[in-house]
């Protein structure tokens, strides 16, 4: 690794202001992303800014009819709050089955978010549940929120602050990992909810997306039947040494009805 400028901030404020300072700067939370990319050389910034040890930026609470979890929340605090198992417990699910032990004690849901990898399984989550992202700035709609592969709608110096999860009837999420990084190769997430049935598809294009089609037939029946005859296109698809375009096309209907199942009980 190369030298760089290590400024360990003491409050949300001051992280703001360094980044002011040197818009290049990039932000340190869990470290499972950018610590890796940094060995790498993929990523050399002059400047890291650990915001890892804000307080007030962890934490899991009910507020009315949603959950609000805090941007620091690492993945193993999600999948064993009882306060999520209660109310979203296919959400707690998803992230007790996020990397391994190492990655689930460091990794955060909003440094996951911030860096949108195209594999991560919190996006399916995200888009599904209709949730909200707050930052520094303002509110941002799951469906504003990723623009694209390793993109989002943050804007420079803008930083995750919490998401707002509204509670659905009943939701849960089913992948196919990959056997070394348990990254997704495909994942799906199901839910339903006030916003209706959401089908968000993760791992199998550049960006999360929701499967549409799938969506319309359990909007009218809600069960495994009325997949019954859908095929999942595989144009535009990710094809790489894991796995066809094709290949990842079945799976993501091998996933939905795994999910669908899961939701239903």
């Amino acid at each position: 690794m190369y030298e760089f400028d290590y400024r360990r901030a003491s409050s949300i404020e001051e992280a703001r202001e360094w980044l002011a300072e040197d818009p290049e700067a990039r932000l340190l939370a869990g470290g499972m992303t950018l610590l890796p990319t940094m060995k790498m050389r993929l990523s050399a910034p002059a400047t890291v800014i650990d915001i890892g040890r804000l307080e007030d930026l962890k934490g899991i609470c009910v507020d009315g009819d949603a959950v609000i979890i805090g941007a620091l929340t690492t993945h193993a605090e999600v999948a064993e709050s009882e306060i999520l198992r209660a109310a979203i417990p296919g959400l707690a699910e998803l992230a007790s089955h996020i990397g391994d032990a190492q990655v689930r004690n460091r990794g955060t849901l909003g440094g996951s978010l911030a860096n949108n990898d195209p594999a991560a399984d919190y996006p399916a989550a995200v888009l599904a549940l209709d949730a909200v992202i707050r930052t520094t700035s303002r509110d941002i709609a799951a469906a504003d929120f990723f623009t694209g592969m390793f993109e989002t709608a943050l804007e420079p110096g803008e930083i995750v602050l919490s998401v707002r999860f509204p509670i659905p009837d009943c939701a849960a999420y089913a992948k196919f990992p990959n056997p070394a990084s348990r990254y997704a190769i495909v994942g799906v997430m199901v839910a339903r909810g006030g916003h209706g049935v959401r089908v968000a598809v993760t791992g199998a294009a550049d960006c999360v997306f929701r499967a549409q089609d799938a969506e319309t037939r359990l909007e009218k029946q809600f069960t495994e039947a009325a997949l019954n005859g859908l095929v999942f296109p595989a144009a535009g698809l990710n094809e790489d040494l894991h796995a066809t375009a094709e290949y990842r096309a079945h799976l993501v209907m091998v996933m939905t009805r795994r999910a669908l199942a899961a939701a239903c009980q």
